[in-house]
């Protein structure tokens, strides 16, 4: 039987692909005109004011050689580099010795911190390379048993564990600081032979629960993830979410399509290069594991100036100082580690290429699905806008991508909060002693007190209180968000619907790569064959030609034996170390200008082959650029009916709890001295105390959807929770010694407590100052 024509199908499409044809001719134009006035301004403005150095060398010269010190200046200038030279020359052998040592050691964490290991996940009934730490705190810090834990996951993307104790101010020290025990998540540098991530991810949870079972009368342990590690305690919090207490995820990217146009190019790269193919056909030629090194090295490829050439010159040009540093970075650098296939590829299909995490169709194996809605945990997020490589779209979209909008985290009872930094980089977030001193400070400081707070979206906003002050505190505040104000950090997410094509291409491509390829390639492969493709690797090359296998290097080090022992440094003004950093300059802006015409070459590729109304067909089945956003429907969900139902039932505890939700609401905003006195208040006075955590928890969750959806209601029902008139006048108390003095308040919260006075029936109370606790004497057993 012939089906029918239907014309309003045809014309449908017809609308469909125009829809597409003008989404990708709208994104080719922004990424044209981002592209041009980043090279033709950026580059400009660069070469002008390089120019003018050009200039002022000139005029320099013009001066020394009327002095006639032009001789002179260039025997000092010949002495100092060639000095510096050898000194260079020398710290990279020492570089690459220490990369054979670091090997040879079976790549230890760089963390420098003194540890032992507490559970070995090379023990457990599904062996994994990874292992659990205890960290001791350093002499003069003292850490309590029955203080929270903290368990840090590092990132397993190439590299080697340690970065986030790698120094003094960092994410482990800031924590001992604080008195909390801290533990770590190691990896060694081969998996297990059958690793898998649900391997890994039930180690993890083991890890947990072995640092519940040492710290019994703590709270459940604070999971730290940083970058690969940040998603890890996201999967690790959806699949267990009765272990794990709050959740820090520092620059991890969870939404990895998301990125702004001209700025995140990486993200292109699958659909550029072929999905997961080529993950799958490097790991054949690794015998079945992936070298960490390819990771390196797109990573590298990223700012190609700063790894390529910068890093080197900064070392050159401050060889006197810079030489240790530089070595106790690279040791984290160089370190590469391995993968399993299965591991790489649950990464490239579930994340980068899939973002199947973010979209809630992950999958960790086979019939165990993952949904973020699960974790009850607070989630606190840092990102910043310096990070090319997670940006704050990747570290942030999930959020809108998972929720329908902010009333549906009210309803899971969850409280998500952000932090949004201005311009420290990727690595930055976990090693910088800046950021340590300051955002990883106030998070420790401040989580007991996130955990008070009503569910819902927040940004954390960290001010100096005083500029210049050195002995200044920081003031941390609350900012209740929308799901629309991220909209304004990721932009339209127009080329999103370009990477369902992608996805679905990938998969073709996987399978393809199965059928007719990977049987000729393991063929081939041999063991030596697997070593040779390692030791040959370019990333390995660059480093391990300067160690002392090479028979030059014995001769280096003698020669920079002597150069320290006859050391002489140039003059700051000689002209010569002028026109040495001018040329740097100029070496450094080829390689950015060649990134830059390279990333638009890679961005306008992209969208002309996969903006194409046909790509857009073959993604269909992947697309999931589409979003309930109608608050009506969610009020019907089973959790905000049965929390309305019980609007007039309840007690003290719920009065207090709702009374301090509308006081939040009508600001918008929490205080963290407010935040102290409500978590103080409920952790120690009675009723609260006696409630325990988990009840805590509910009570809030219900009284934030009350508030949320019956305001009204929830404010006129207050006197059937508070029957006895005694009880309504502590419960103003309590709530007025919360909010805190009355010159601090802004008028939305004197007007919110005038209603309760007026509801509870004081209409004339007047507000009083409160400075002690009502119910101090009140204390739980």
């Amino acid at each position: 039987m012939t089906p029918s024509f239907r014309p309003n199908d045809a014309q449908q499409r017809f609308t469909e692909n125009m829809d597409a044809f003008v989404r990708q001719i709208q994104c080719m134009m922004s990424s044209h005109a981002y592209h041009f006035n980043k090279i033709s301004e950026e580059h400009g403005n660069r070469l002008q004011k390089m120019w003018t150095d050009m200039q002022g060398a000139q005029e320099q010269i013009i001066h020394r050689a009327n002095q006639g010190r032009i001789f002179d200046e260039a025997v000092s200038y010949g002495v100092d580099a060639s000095q510096r030279a050898a000194l260079t020359l020398d710290v990279l052998r020492e570089r690459a010795n220490n990369d054979l040592e670091h090997e040879a050691s079976g790549t230890p964490p760089v963390q420098i911190y003194k540890s032992e290991v507490v559970l070995d996940g090379r023990k457990l009934a599904r062996p994994v390379n990874y292992s659990l730490l205890r960290i001791y705190a350093p002499e003069g810090v003292t850490t309590y048993e029955r203080k929270r834990p903290y368990m840090i996951i590092d990132p397993r993307a190439g590299h080697g564990a340690g970065i986030g104790g790698f120094k003094a101010h960092s994410q482990v020290g800031v924590a001992l600081h604080h008195g909390h025990p801290v533990y770590f998540v190691v990896f060694g540098q081969h998996p297990e032979p059958g690793q898998t991530l649900a391997d890994v991810m039930r180690a993890e949870a083991a890890f947990v629960r072995e640092v519940q079972h040492r710290h019994p009368e703590s709270a459940k342990p604070i999971i730290v993830g940083n970058c690969q590690g940040g998603w890890a305690t996201l999967v690790l919090a959806a699949a267990n979410p009765e272990i794990t207490g709050p959740l820090v995820i520092n620059g991890a990217p969870v939404a990895c399509w998301s990125g702004q146009t001209g700025q995140n190019p990486m993200r292109y790269n699958g659909g550029l290069l072929g999905g997961v193919v080529p993950a799958l056909f490097l790991s054949d030629l690794g015998g079945g594991e992936f070298d960490g090194a390819h990771l390196v090295m797109n990573f590298e490829m990223l700012n190609p100036s700063r790894n390529f050439f910068s890093k080197y010159y900064d070392l050159y040009a401050n060889i006197d100082n810079a030489g240790d540093h530089f070595l106790k970075f690279e040791r984290w650098w160089g370190g590469f580690h391995f993968m399993n296939e299965a591991e790489i590829r649950w990464i490239i299909e579930q994340l980068f290429v899939g973002n199947r995490l973010s979209r809630g169709e992950a999958l960790l194996e086979h019939g165990r699905h993952l949904d973020l809605k699960s974790i009850r945990s607070p989630i606190i997020v840092f990102t910043s806008w310096g990070d090319n490589i997670t940006p704050p779209s990747q570290a942030l979209n999930w959020i809108a991508d998972t929720y329908v909008d902010e009333h549906e985290i009210k309803i899971h009872g969850q409280r998500i909060v952000y932090l949004l930094h201005d311009k420290v980089g990727h690595l930055g977030i976990f090693v910088s002693s800046k950021v340590a001193q300051r955002e990883h400070e106030e998070m420790t400081s401040t989580l007991r007190r996130i955990e008070a707070l009503p569910p819902g979206l927040y940004e954390m906003k960290i001010e100096d209180e005083a500029a210049g002050d050195v002995d200044a505190h920081f003031l941390v505040s609350f900012h209740e968000r929308k799901i629309e104000d991220l909209k304004a950090i990721s932009g339209d997410r127009q080329e999103e619907h370009y990477f369902p094509s992608v996805a679905r291409l990938s998969e073709l491509g996987s399978e393809l790569y199965e059928l007719a390829v990977r049987p000729v390639v393991q063929s081939m492969i041999t063991p030596q064959a697997i070593e040779i493709i390692r030791r040959t690797h370019p990333a390995r090359i660059q480093r391990g030609w300067y160690s002392d296998k090479n028979p030059i290097m014995p001769l280096v080090e003698s020669t920079a034996g002597l150069a320290r022992e006859t050391r002489q440094p140039v003059s700051s003004d000689n002209m010569f170390l002028t026109l040495e950093k001018l040329w740097a300059s100029l070496v450094i802006q080829s390689f950015d200008l060649a990134r830059d015409i390279r990333d638009a070459a890679f961005e306008t590729s992209f969208m002309a082959i996969y903006g194409s109304p046909l790509m857009g067909w073959v993604g269909t089945s992947h697309d999931f650029m589409r979003k309930l956003k109608n608050r009506e429907k969610l009020r019907y969900l089973p959790e905000v009916q049965q929390a309305l139902v019980n609007i007039s039932s309840g007690g003290f505890a719920e009065a207090v709890i709702r009374m301090l939700i509308l006081i939040a609401a009508s600001r918008g905003s929490v205080r963290e001295d407010r935040l102290e006195r409500s978590a103080r208040v409920m952790a120690k006075d009675e009723p609260f105390a006696s409630l325990g955590a988990e009840r805590r928890n509910a009570i809030i969750r219900d009284q934030s959807l009350i508030v949320e959806f019956e305001r009204e209601r929830a404010l006129a029902t207050l006197p059937l929770l508070l029957a006895m008139p005694e009880d309504r006048k502590k419960a103003i108390k309590v709530v007025e010694f919360i909010a805190g003095s009355i010159e601090e308040m802004e008028p939305e919260t004197i007007q919110v407590l005038q209603q309760f006075h007026e509801a509870l029936g004081f209409p004339t109370l007047a507000l009083t100052d409160v400075t002690e606790d009502p119910l101090a004497g009140e204390k739980a057993a």
